[in-house]
């Protein structure tokens, strides 16, 4: 493909740059706008994740509101109410409150 893009450059080079140009502006735009957003809120939801203790309230991806009872490898225990303790994925942490 970037073949036939050169190629296509060579008749009128001032139109076939401009080609080029025009995609590399694209790329930027999606890596600037899309991508490089992306990775930055997952790196801050990991860290959030990786900070959580003991007493902090938090809310599941599914909405479930409750404290932190304990923190394992995998896994967070979240008391829901008193005598209520749900064990969760800590993926399926979704904020901090």
């Amino acid at each position: 493909m970037l073949n036939a893009v050169l190629l296509q450059a060579a008749p009128g080079a001032s139109g076939g740059i401009m080609q080029i140009v025009m995609m590399v502006g694209i790329i930027a735009v999606f890596y600037f706008f899309m991508i490089r957003p992306q990775q930055k809120k997952a790196k801050d939801q990991k860290v959030m994740i990786e900070n959580l203790k003991e007493g902090d309230s938090v809310v599941t991806i599914g909405g479930l509101h409750g404290k932190v009872h304990s923190v394992e490898e995998g896994t967070i225990t979240l008391t829901i109410d008193k005598g209520v303790k749900l064990t969760f994925e800590k993926s399926a942490i979704s904020r901090k409150i």
